[in-house]
């Protein structure tokens, strides 16, 4: 017999079809029994032992002890200011967490620097503040990750995705964070409405300049608030709304004065220098340049009481109750005598009732009124009232206008930046970044996707009057100029046509024949017609579309006067076929599939104001339409004419404070002739012989606006706003391009202050007088180069 093995044999596979047995006896079952699994079973695994956690042994960490090392990383790293408040709160987490080893094992370095990392992703401002929730969320999100005083990355966590906060998270958000996914874009400082992350490879797709291309709408343009305090910019807590509480009606005003406040303090002309630059008698010698005294604005309330003397003021002008000119400020109000005052410059600029201007003058109290004295505060007069007396003027100017590299930085800094550097780096003012976070990385995409060789333009068309039959055939010749034909097969295509209102002659809606919106929808019915015979142009460009005071739906119940600003696009029942053209061109020339390695052609229907902005804050264009010239011809205000020359150069040397701190510097204004696109420099100061009018209101224009940082600088009486939306008026900081599309002022594109206003005046010449149809007139700006130009073609 053969020796029982005690390893059980391999177990073997039961057969395909085994037979069964055909005696019930035996009990065999249906199916067969499978074999008796003999591999041996493997182990548990060691169960691995728990790291014990180490502890940190807290410490009482003086905020004083800190303060050296903070400031290196807070303030010399990332240009932050650390408040009291916020240093507290540091140390208190630094000593609790780190313990005795905060300093000799670098501890505490390693926690400021992920600090000031996530309070620049979370869209914090220039000062960190402990007031908030945002460095309460950061210190507690932070507080999950240290061990034994170092902070250790939990797993699904990576660089981009920890710490980037959006402004409105709050801490249960924050705290969350680990647990979400990477996140697809930053939303502060990085590039969150662009769509743009952080690689290579996301930049080689996007090739298309059209790519970077962004329409702010006048509603969703952040609204951010200037802290006097803190002399930085703080988002709105509060939604906007159409409906505000009145006092956003006062706010509306204190936050035009401390913008122009803030900016003029800035100003050279206004710095008091550190160290005193005069000389005593015995080194001083004839010919030494002697540095003049800085200028000193006085609130109005501190007029009470100092009869006689000589001030510099800020204020708006306003209208008095009893008819009379008044200079308001936050402080209070005074009677103004404009009597014998000089513009500055002569010539150059408008001055009307809601514009801050500085007035340089003398002070007289009125003690022949007691009841209205400056001495016996009444119930309208004292501080915070009307103050007794008036205020007699020698010479009134805008405020000096600040460069866009001087507020933001840049490239194109200036040599004065290389000092202080740029103002509000740092603040995001349209939610397109900040300069100082992405302005480096677009600047390079830029250059690379928009060589100097190649031209970049936008084409600017205002006054398109649908309802003229001439207009039609001058948009065609417009059209007809960028599209490609037989002699010139591949075109250069602009890169946006803008097309701006009025969009109907007559005030829609308003009961006007002919501009019911039957009408209205036939209009633009017309204009598609007209599109479709151009597929090619529209598959390769962005349709912009600008309405004005004629468009529905605030024509209805203006009947074509001024409607408030901001206003809405036109509706979107009007204009159907538009976006149906522009789809049906797209799917004739790229096809079912849609175009690949580029951006199809689009329309876009935005507000009036709005802002076309290329490659983030590298260049931005404001887009306006309103007929501002025949408002200030209307409401400004008329100095009287000097009598003879003595009396010319008494004025021109009282002036001359106002004179050098209305312009900076003596900056130069070029202006583009509509016939030659070349530039002529001209000085302010400066009279030339046989100067067209159509040069001088196009140089009043530029000057009145971009010195007023504003483009609605009248009294809501005149023309009314929404406060709420007001901030989407402003034009702070200067835009690399403005358009004002005016069709009482002459065609005309200006440069001033580094910033490019053009009017392209109405696309028809003729105005639908004469017999001409075919002529068409626009502006064409290259946002490469940065210059304009006003064409004209048969």
């Amino acid at each position: 017999m053969a020796p029982t093995s005690l390893q059980p044999d391999e177990p073997r596979p039961p057969p395909e079809n085994p037979i069964p047995s055909s005696s019930p006896a035996f009990g065999t079952p249906v199916h067969p029994i499978l074999p008796r699994r003999t591999a041996p079973i493997r182990a548990p695994p060691l169960l691995k032992a728990a790291t014990a956690k180490s502890t940190v042994l807290p410490i009482i960490l003086p905020p004083a002890t800190l303060r050296p090392l903070a400031f290196r990383t807070f303030t010399k790293k990332h240009d932050l200011t650390l408040t009291s408040a916020a240093l507290q709160a540091l140390a208190t987490f630094i000593g609790r967490h780190c313990g005795p080893g905060w300093r000799e094992e670098g501890l505490a370095e390693k926690v400021l620097e992920e600090v000031a990392k996530a309070w620049k992703r979370g869209g914090g401002q220039v000062i960190v503040d402990a007031e908030g929730e945002t460095l309460k969320g950061i210190l507690k999100t932070l507080e999950g990750s240290m061990s034994g005083g170092r902070i250790t990355t939990p797993s699904g966590v990576n660089r981009q995705g920890s710490f980037n906060f959006s402004p409105n998270s709050n801490v249960q958000d924050i705290a969350k964070v680990i647990d979400k996914p990477p996140l697809d874009h930053q939303n502060s400082f990085g590039i969150s409405r662009l769509e743009v992350e952080d690689k290579d490879e996301e930049e080689e797709l996007l090739k298309d300049p059209r790519e970077w291309l962004q329409v702010v709408d006048a509603f969703q343009q952040p609204k951010l608030l200037y802290n006097v305090t803190q002399k930085h910019f703080e988002k709105s807590s509060v939604k906007p709304s159409l409906f505000p509480d009145p006092s956003r009606k006062t706010e509306l005003f204190r936050q035009r004065y401390h913008l122009i406040h803030q900016r003029i303090l800035r100003n050279e002309t206004f710095q008091t220098p550190t160290f005193s630059t005069t000389r005593s008698a015995t080194l001083s010698r004839v010919g030494s340049v002697s540095a003049a005294a800085p200028n000193t604005i006085t609130p109005i309330a501190n007029l009470l009481g100092r009869s006689g003397t000589t001030h510099l003021l800020l204020g708006m002008l306003t209208v008095s109750p009893t008819g009379t000119l008044a200079l308001s400020d936050l402080t209070g109000t005074i009677a103004l005598d404009l009597q014998h005052a000089r513009p500055i410059p002569e010539n150059g600029a408008y001055f009307a009732p809601g514009m801050i201007v500085l007035i340089d003058g003398t002070y007289e109290e009125d003690y022949g009124n007691p009841g209205t004295g400056s001495t016996t505060i009444g119930n309208t007069g004292g501080v915070g009232g009307t103050i007794g007396g008036k205020f007699i003027g020698f010479s009134v100017g805008h405020p000096p206008c600040e460069r866009r590299s001087t507020t933001l930085g840049g490239a194109s800094d200036d040599p004065q930046n290389a000092v202080s550097g740029p103002a509000f780096g740092w603040t995001d003012f349209l939610g397109l970044g900040s300069e100082r976070a992405t302005g480096a990385r677009m600047s390079r995409l830029a250059s690379r996707l928009l060589p100097s060789e190649a031209s970049h333009n936008v084409a600017i068309a205002s006054d398109l009057h649908l309802d003229i039959p001439s207009t039609l055939s001058s948009l065609r010749t417009l059209l007809q100029t960028y599209s490609p034909t037989s002699t010139n097969p591949d075109p250069d295509y602009p890169l946006a046509i803008i097309l701006m209102g009025n969009f109907s002659s007559r005030a829609t809606l308003a009961g006007v024949p002919g501009a019911a919106s039957i009408d209205y929808k036939e209009h633009f019915d017309a204009l598609a017609a007209l599109l479709s015979d151009f597929p090619q142009l529209l598959a390769h460009t962005t349709l912009v579309f600008v309405p004005g005071d004629n468009d529905a739906w605030p024509s209805a119940s203006s009947g074509g006067a001024s409607a408030p600003l901001p206003r809405k696009a036109v509706p979107a029942l009007f204009t159907t076929r538009i976006r149906r053209a522009v789809a049906e061109a797209n799917r004739e020339v790229w096809g079912a599939g849609g175009r690949k390695g580029g951006k199809e052609g689009e329309v876009i229907w935005t507000t009036n104001p709005s802002r076309l902005s290329w490659f983030g804050v590298k260049g931005e264009l404001v887009l306006m339409r309103d007929d501002m010239r025949g408002r200030l011809h209307r409401t400004a205000i008329r100095f009287g004419r000097p009598d003879g020359d003595e009396n010319e150069e008494e004025h021109g040397a009282g002036a001359g404070t106002i004179a050098e701190t209305g312009d900076g510097e003596t900056q130069p204004m070029d202006l583009d002739s509509p016939d030659a696109g070349a530039a002529r420099p001209n000085r302010p100061n400066q009279e030339q012989d046989g100067l067209d009018s159509d040069v001088q209101t196009a140089r009043a224009l530029t000057r009145t606006l971009l010195s007023q940082a504003y483009l609605s600088p009248f009294p809501l009486s005149v023309r009314p706003l929404h406060w709420d939306f007001a901030h989407a008026l402003n034009l702070y900081p200067l835009p690399t391009a403005l358009v004002l599309a005016d069709k009482q002022a002459p065609a005309f594109v200006v440069k001033y202050c580094g910033c490019t206003v053009m009017n392209p005046g109405p696309i028809d010449e003729s105005g639908g007088k004469v017999r001409r149809d075919g002529r068409a007139r626009w502006v064409e700006f290259d946002i490469g180069k940065g210059t304009g130009v006003v064409r004209s073609e048969d």
